[in-house]
């Protein structure tokens, strides 16, 4: 059993001072300043000082293609392992390796690498299924995909690996989508609208097929006009949960702050859709077989087109608290406790609360990464990866 005092918890709706929680792999309990004593002499028990830094669950990036030089896509363990190792390192616990639109025949191939990638377990971050973006989109709204193998959505191209997809992202407007839509939600599978030429009405219609998610807010879909709405308008009014790109090069600050201010921020979700140049530098790279060149923080196609990002989700928080239109409990849900209720997996991670597992961020004043926990185990020490303790 381990016991980490002296912290700042960051729970859903406040934060608790100078607290510290009691943990093996889940939490076990939390402890406010006055019971610590009596807890810290307890035989067989590591403590841990926190230094007086925040403790906050483990993020969650549920939109990420790629890391460290390694794509969804390359279908091999290394590729996920490698990714995983990257990404814990800026506070991701867990995460859903996303797909491109290329063949089926490579999509199905990372789909059972990821299922047995998740069977053998990973060095870092966990996954937890498959974000599948693409091929079911809109040609005109593609942006980074490549629309030679866009398809017309039908289950039967997925059915094999619908026990570890967990969200579809979607065109609403195409034939086939209806049908979909409803089968995939019916099964718990997360439908988002994205790449998408939806007007405000169809996902209005969609909405009642059971969409309730947002790719990339803004990027590849209708925008907001004062006659038509579009997705942009959609999402903003209707109670769907909208992914956001904090990179402040996808979206513009005000942007982001309208956002927050317009939706309740429960229901806005921060992504990376991170691209295997994450962690790495400048340079050529690929995504989904496609040419991407990384220069001032900017990853595009030749013909200039976004293509990801190389964004981590602790420098996304960074981001968001600049604007200081949020408190810490609600910023900190962004990457925390709103994906995992997404996923329906808020009573086993995305909160420090007893009986989640003990998925653990310590970060300093300003926000940076300074050790991580998953399971209980100390993974990442002083912003470094423990390749010692996995």
């Amino acid at each position: 059993m381990k016991l980490i005092k002296n912290i700042s918890l960051v729970l859903p709706d406040q934060v608790l001072k100078r607290s510290g929680i009691l943990f093996s792999n889940r939490i076990e309990r939390i402890l406010k300043e006055e019971e610590l004593k009596a807890v810290e002499e307890k035989p067989d028990l590591e403590v841990i000082d926190g230094r007086g830094l925040y403790l906050s669950p483990g993020f969650i990036d549920i939109h990420i293609h790629g890391a460290a030089g390694h794509d969804t896509m390359d279908s091999t363990y290394e590729a996920i392992n490698m990714i995983s190792k990257a990404v814990i390192k800026s506070g991701v616990t867990s995460f859903l390796p996303t797909t491109m639109t290329m063949p089926m025949k490579s999509i199905n191939k990372a789909l059972k690498n990821i299922r047995e990638v998740i069977s053998r377990g990973t060095s870092g971050a966990r996954p937890l299924g498959v974000h599948l973006e693409g091929p079911f989109i809109n040609p005109e709204y593609k942006g980074a995909q490549n629309d030679e193998d866009i398809v017309s959505p039908d289950i039967s191209l997925i059915e094999n690996y619908l026990d570890v997809i967990k969200i579809v992202t979607i065109a609403p407007e195409l034939e086939g989508a209806k049908e979909l839509a409803k089968s995939l939600t019916q099964g718990g599978i997360v439908v988002s609208a994205g790449h998408t030429g939806a007007t405000y009405e169809k996902i209005l219609e969609a909405r009642g097929w059971g969409v309730n998610h947002i790719t990339h807010l803004f990027n590849a879909m209708t925008g907001l006009h004062h006659r038509q709405p579009g997705t942009v308008g959609a999402a903003l009014t209707l109670d769907m949960t909208c992914e956001i790109i904090a990179d402040f090069i996808h979206l513009h600050p005000a942007v982001i702050e309208l956002v927050l201010k317009i939706k309740d921020p429960a229901e806005v979700i921060l992504i990376t859709d991170q691209m295997m140049a994450g962690s790495l530098g400048e340079g050529v790279y690929q995504l989904g077989g496609q040419k991407v060149f990384v220069k001032n923080g900017e990853a595009r196609l030749e013909n200039g087109q976004l293509a990801g990002s190389i964004l981590t989700l602790d420098q996304a928080i960074r981001n968001i608290n600049k604007l200081k239109v949020l408190s810490l409990p609600r910023l900190f849900n962004l990457v925390t406790y709103n994906p995992a209720r997404l996923l329906g997996l808020e009573n086993e991670i995305g909160q420090i609360a007893p009986g989640c597992r003990a998925d653990l961020v310590l970060m300093d004043e300003e926000l940076r990464v300074k050790n991580v926990y998953i399971d209980g185990r100390e993974v990442v020490k002083e912003g470094e990866f423990n390749e010692g303790n996995h």
